[in-house]
């Protein structure tokens, strides 16, 4: 890289990259610390406290100026900004006050998220911060983001979340071709921009092939024409003054083909009747599920943090036994089953070839070439050891292991992080276009909308409660199909947020 980045040394920077260190500091006090001038100025006023008089009228003086900025930066309403912003990315009560340590990475990289929004500094640079959150803390992110469009401090954005861009940027970055492309807008108004721009640039581009292949004909014709010598040379210095336009580099275009499966019409393929289950018995995490999933299914999963999202997948999988009541599988049911999990999983030693060969003997490498590339994995990229490949690349392998078994129903928890929007573009077209039964947990707002036509919410409070949104709490989730699908969760969601964000 050449050239430099020139920033005013008084403008603060935070970069959101890594999850806070875990040690005793409470959740609530390691975000209070991230306003350093806060945190500067109380640690002066108690110093000043304990002067004991000394030097009075310098230190009487001081003390009124300490006051002041400590009011006009609302030092006393911190600790309530502090908790509404931990509270709308998914720490309730009991958590803010827990040792970070206690914390999972996680939910460490959230608290480094809390702290950054807190400290609201000049420039915000935010990374993927959609794949830390699930989709109840980000429609809180996008709500706290949109109300403070207005501030002074820039946000600079990298993410594959089309809805989370839609939601909050007012202007696209594109790096393509090794420049920065500039537009106004949202990510939708990006896209429309792009192939606007692309399509004038391909017919400038073919307009000046046609032009030199003119003048190139005019030249080969009455080269060796004495005559027309003068009109020949100016020819030529046309085409040399000509710039020379390369063609427009189009978007990429991925493809994910699942396989074929059969077709299982006569009863569902997996059945919850009446099922509670709880890890011990002073805890009860879910109870009175009674719902199915058939051959056609496309459920998507949502619910708040520690609703028992992750316990219900367990169950329908039958890694887990109820405690009460009875899972039934059809007996054709073949699943498979995407997580993160799976993808850190994968030997980083061997090639995809290898993975495959190992995992699923007995076929011919034409078959296993012919599966990796079903999902972009081509021959070179197939023969590389997983280790150097890309975290989309990574799953890519995976997606392409768990369809080797020709499975009639998919259950993919997250399976959006690591891969780019073209990718997850492809893989919603694969997924709406697959035979069997899908169920799916997504922080991908546009992936569960282009596919799913079901929506199951685990929530805290019964179904006749009205309400899809809950503190955590000592009552069992119970687990509905919500008849407004995601858009009604989200509404319900954003009207619990108002307060926080406008506390926050």
């Amino acid at each position: 890289m050449t050239g430099d980045l020139r920033l005013p040394q008084t403008l603060t920077v935070l970069h959101v990259e890594q999850e806070v260190i875990g040690d005793n500091t409470p959740a609530i006090e390691s975000v209070l610390q991230a306003d350093t001038k806060r945190a500067s100025l109380l640690a002066e006023l108690e110093k000043l406290k304990r002067s004991n008089g000394a030097d009075s009228d310098a230190t009487s003086l001081r003390l009124a100026e300490v006051f002041d900025q400590l009011v006009s930066i609302d030092a006393d309403s911190a600790p309530a900004r502090a908790a509404a912003i931990l509270h709308g990315l998914g720490f309730e009560s009991d958590k803010q006050t827990k040792p970070t340590k206690e914390f999972s990475g996680g939910w460490r990289m959230r608290l480094a998220l809390a702290r950054a929004l807190f400290a609201k500094p000049d420039l915000l640079l935010l990374d993927e911060p959609t794949n830390m959150l699930d989709i109840r803390a980000i429609i809180w992110l996008e709500s706290y983001i949109q109300a403070r469009l207005t501030w002074s401090g820039i946000m600079i954005v990298v993410s594959h979340d089309q809805a989370f861009l839609n939601s909050v940027a007012t202007d696209i970055i594109h790096l393509t071709s090794q420049r920065l492309d500039a537009y106004k807008g949202d990510y939708d108004d990006f896209l429309k921009a792009r192939d606007e721009r692309l399509l004038n640039e391909e017919r400038e581009y073919n307009a000046q092939m046609a032009e030199r292949a003119h003048i190139q004909k005019f030249i080969d014709t009455f080269r060796a024409n004495a005559s027309r010598a003068s009109l020949v040379q100016s020819r030529i210095k046309m085409l040399e003054r000509m710039p020379k336009l390369t063609p427009p580099e189009k978007p990429v275009k991925v493809a994910f083909k699942l396989p074929d499966c059969e077709e299982l019409t006569h009863q569902p393929l997996v059945q919850l009747d009446e099922v509670s289950f709880r890890y011990n018995p002073d805890t009860p995490l879910l109870e009175d599920i009674d719902l199915s999933v058939v051959y056609n299914s496309r459920i998507c999963i949502v619910g708040e943090n520690g609703a028992g999202k992750s316990t219900l997948l367990r169950l329908l999988l039958g890694e887990l036994t109820p405690t009460k009541g009875l899972r039934h599988a059809h007996r054709q049911l073949r699943m498979a089953y995407f997580s993160q999990h799976h993808v850190d999983q994968l030997d980083l030693n061997v090639s995809s070839l290898e993975f495959l060969m190992k995992k699923f003997p007995n076929e011919t490498e034409q078959r296993y070439r012919s599966q990796l590339a079903s999902f972009e994995i081509g021959a070179l990229l197939a023969q590389q050891p997983i280790g150097s490949l890309s975290g989309g690349q990574k799953s890519r392998v995976a997606f392409a292991a768990l369809s080797m078994s020709k499975p009639n129903l998919l259950v993919l928890d997250e399976p959006t992080n690591h891969l780019d929007i073209e990718t997850i573009i492809a893989l919603g077209d694969s997924l709406k276009s697959f035979k069997g039964g899908v169920v799916l947990v997504s922080h991908d707002e546009r992936l569960i909308s282009s596919v799913c036509t079901e929506c199951w919410v685990c929530t805290r409070y019964k179904n006749d409660d009205k309400n899809v949104v809950s503190p955590v709490g000592t009552r069992a989730s119970r687990v509905f199909i919500l008849p407004g699908g995601l858009d009604e969760y989200k509404k319900a969601v954003k009207s619990q947020f108002d307060d926080d964000v406008k506390t926050g």
